[in-house]
């Protein structure tokens, strides 16, 4: 069982990792399957330079691996459970209210 600093410390570090759209769109993608470098750039329309930079983030996070596919790498989340939180993350949201902004974000912090 985790201490209270240690949830707190967990659920910052997910914070940090939501904090980037680019990041969100990442995580998002991988929930609906696992992905290799290639196609997540071109499905997001990004550089795969950036998109390394990002993947490398969620990896210190401890929310996406890469598992070893003959000479290439796909991502996937690290654990299923990850994508029903985003799924019920984004449907607390939401309910609450969708258009709200946060005054945070344009900063670009990483894990």
């Amino acid at each position: 069982m985790l201490t209270l600093a240690a949830d707190i410390e967990v659920l910052a570090r997910f914070g940090r990792a939501l904090a980037d759209p680019i990041r969100c769109r990442i995580l998002l993608t991988l929930r609906e399957a696992p992905a290799y470098p290639a196609d997540l750039a071109e499905a997001l329309q990004i550089s795969r330079t950036r998109l390394s930079n990002h993947l490398a983030c969620l990896r210190d996070c401890g929310l996406v691996v890469t598992v070893p596919d003959g000479r290439r790498s796909r991502y996937e989340l690290a654990d299923e459970r990850l994508g029903h939180a985003l799924d019920d993350l984004r449907a607390a949201v939401v309910a609450v209210d969708a258009d709200r902004t946060c005054p945070d974000a344009d900063e670009k912090e990483c894990c």
